[in-house]
Parts: C-alpha cells; sequence; structure tokens
C-alpha cells in the first residue's frame, strides 16, 4: 500500500473520518500504514475496541488504491501535513487536516488570505459586498477563500476572478464531487486561478456533518473571517466562531436591522468584530509588513458615465437594495411604463441598475 495514499485510506474506516481527534490519537501507534497494520489490540489500547475491529476488518489497500485513481482522473493531487504545499495557516490550528486533496495549486502568495463566508440566500445588497470585498482583496494580491455555497459565496469567487486575482474553494465533499452542483463551471475556473480543496477523500458526498468540519478550514485558512451576510443560525457564524478559537480577526459586513439576513452579521459586530465596509477596514489594522505585500491598484482611468437625466433620477429614486418590480418604479415614479423600460435599460447598460428574475430591479 502507497505510503501516501495510507493517509486517506485510514480516514474512510467507518465513523473515523467524522472525528479528528481519534485520527490523530491513532497516529501515536505510528503513520497511518502501522496503524492500518497494527494488532488489534494495540488499536483497542489507543481507540477502543468497535473502532479497533473496524479497522482490522477495513480492507485499506484496495481503498487507498481507488481513492488514487479518483484523484487521478479529477486531476487531483494529495497534499500531506507535511509537504511544502501544505497552507501555513492551516498548519498553525489545533488538529489541523491531515491531509488535503487539491484540484489547481496552493501558492506561497496565500498566506495573505481572507475568508469571505455569508448566507446561502443572500440579498442583491449582500451579493453586491461579497463580490466588490472578493474583487477589491484579490485586485491587491489578497487570496480569497471561501465555501463555494449559492449566495455569499460564490459572490466572493466571482469577485476574485473578476479582479484578476487568486481564490481558494474549501469543499464540504470531495473535490470530485462539486456542491451546489450548479457551480460546477465555477469550481474549474477557480482551479485555474487558485485552488478547489477538501479535507474528505475522494468520492465524499456533501453531508450534513461535512460543513462545520469544512468551515473550520475555511477559518484557518485565512488571517480573518469576514461575514456578509447571516441569518441568527447560519452556518457561517461558526466559521465566525473558529476564526475567533484559533486567533483569526472576525470581520462583520453591517445591514438593515430589520433584515432577517443581518441579524447574524449585526451581533457579531455588537459583540466585538470588526465593521466592513471597504477592502480597507479589512486590512486597516493588519502589521505593517503584511500591508506592504499587498498590491498597489491603480485608480480607474475610464471617463465617468453620464450623469442621470431627470427622468432616470426619479427612476433610480425607487431602487435601492431590495428588489422591486417595474409596476412599482412605474407607479413610484410617475412616469409613462415605456419612459421606465427605456430608462431602466439605459441605467443597466451603464452599471447603475441590474435586472433579476422576475422583471425585479436593484441599483447596482
Amino acid at each position: 500500500m502507497d505510503d501516501r495514499w495510507a493517509w486517506v485510506a485510514l480516514a474512510l474506516v467507518p465513523e473515523l473520518g467524522r472525528d479528528a481527534r481519534r485520527y490523530h490519537d491513532l497516529l501515536r501507534l505510528g503513520s497511518p500504514v502501522e496503524v492500518l497494520g497494527a494488532s488489534r489490540w494495540a488499536l483497542a489500547s489507543v481507540a477502543g475496541d468497535d473502532l479497533a475491529a473496524a479497522i482490522a476488518g477495513f480492507d485499506a489497500s484496495r481503498a487507498a488504491g481507488r481513492q488514487a485513481e479518483s484523484a487521478a482522473l479529477a486531476g487531483a493531487r494529495l497534499v500531506l501535513q507535511g509537504d511544502p504545499e501544505y497552507p501555513a495557516l492551516l498548519r498553525q490550528i489545533p488538529l489541523p487536516p491531515p491531509f488535503l486533496l487539491v484540484r489547481g495549486t496552493l501558492a506561497r502568495e496565500d498566506a495573505l488570505s481572507v475568508a469571505i463566508v455569508g448566507s446561502r440566500r443572500a440579498t442583491a445588497y449582500g451579493l453586491r459586498m461579497a463580490g466588490r470585498l472578493g474583487r477589491d482583496l484579490a485586485a491587491r494580491g489578497a487570496t480569497v477563500v471561501s465555501g463555494l455555497a449559492r449566495g455569499v459565496d460564490t459572490a466572493a469567487h466571482r469577485g476574485a476572478l473578476a479582479g484578476g486575482g487568486r481564490t481558494v474553494a474549501v469543499l464540504g465533499s470531495g473535490v470530485d464531487v462539486v456542491y451546489p452542483p450548479e457551480n460546477r463551471d465555477l469550481a474549474r475556473e477557480i482551479a485555474r486561478a487558485g485552488a478547489v480543496v477538501s479535507q474528505f477523500p475522494m468520492g465524499a458526498p456533501p453531508l450534513p456533518h461535512h460543513f462545520p468540519l469544512r468551515n473550520r478550514v475555511i477559518a484557518g485558512l485565512g488571517l480573518g473571517a469576514v461575514v456578509v451576510e447571516a441569518a441568527e443560525r447560519s452556518g457561517a457564524l461558526i466559521t465566525a466562531r473558529c476564526a475567533a478559537e484559533v486567533g483569526r480577526e472576525v470581520y462583520a459586513v453591517p445591514g438593515n436591522a430589520s433584515s432577517v439576513s443581518s441579524q447574524g452579521t449585526n451581533a457579531l459586530i455588537r459583540d466585538g468584530a470588526r465593521l466592513v465596509q471597504t477592502w480597507e477596514d479589512v486590512v486597516a489594522e493588519w502589521p505593517p509588513q503584511w500591508r506592504a505585500a499587498l498590491r498597489q491598484v491603480p485608480a480607474e482611468a475610464a471617463p465617468a458615465p453620464a450623469p442621470p437625466d431627470p427622468g432616470e433620477r426619479a427612476i433610480l429614486a425607487q431602487l435601492g437594495d431590495d428588489p422591486v418590480e417595474m409596476d412599482a418604479v412605474i407607479a413610484g415614479s410617475g412616469l409613462p411604463s415605456g419612459r421606465v423600460a427605456a430608462g431602466l435599460t439605459a441605467l443597466e447598460v451603464r452599471g447603475l441598475v441590474r435586472r433579476l428574475a422576475g422583471q425585479r430591479y436593484v441599483r447596482s
């Protein structure tokens, strides 16, 4: 059995992959190859009779071979905790994942990373903020880390790609099982401009108990974690808690006090998280050597768009962060329907308005 793939095979023993502490405890017996070849008595002395029996009856050689084949088919590499490519920030947390499976490349510059997480059911405001923060941080050389989930995570990754920088997606499944499935193309883009990583073996499904473990890795990969939108019981708050537990900074984007999507972020700010409105708020108190590593981004040279005419200003006055239907814009502005339709199209072309499904509009 390949010594390296034995690390993954050991995680496939039933009930062991979800328990990082028991996995690490077993390593007191030696390397994974030695653990998998140990006597039941030795295994029981460390892990108890049930787990010892499960390991003794497990076909580790076959599992290791299948994992290696699956990784090769998916274009994934195995990175062990002792390898130079293993992220230094992640190595610093208690009980770091003993291995990662990686599509793409983990780079030295990822030491300057920021996690951006938030609601899967993000509002237009949350998507805009996540995309802007991802773009602005990535354009300046900070790697954006997130979880490839719907909503805020997707917007943060796309923003980083738009900024021409690096981004790392951490999955709660195997790197060959992209969830949600509509993000498969995005995962391929991320692998070309950064990395898609997982602490779970190839083929692992996106099980509910995987995601708190995934959130801990997201927190461990960043110098801090920015929560853009989160309800009171959001998974993004688990990432924030993990970041605080491993000594990383916690940031939060403020939101509407009456919005369910902002209850979690506003509570974080109340409890001491740093308030974030722009990328500069994230790096404001970084040590000088971290700030010095950021790239300078020149001011936009493009000419300013033409200012809205009076009719367009009346249309804009009806729009904000919450989607508004065209009929409501017509009623509120007092303009004819044709004028509103033409005005919305002109504003959308100039990047001042964004159209959503169902003929609804928000400010861009």
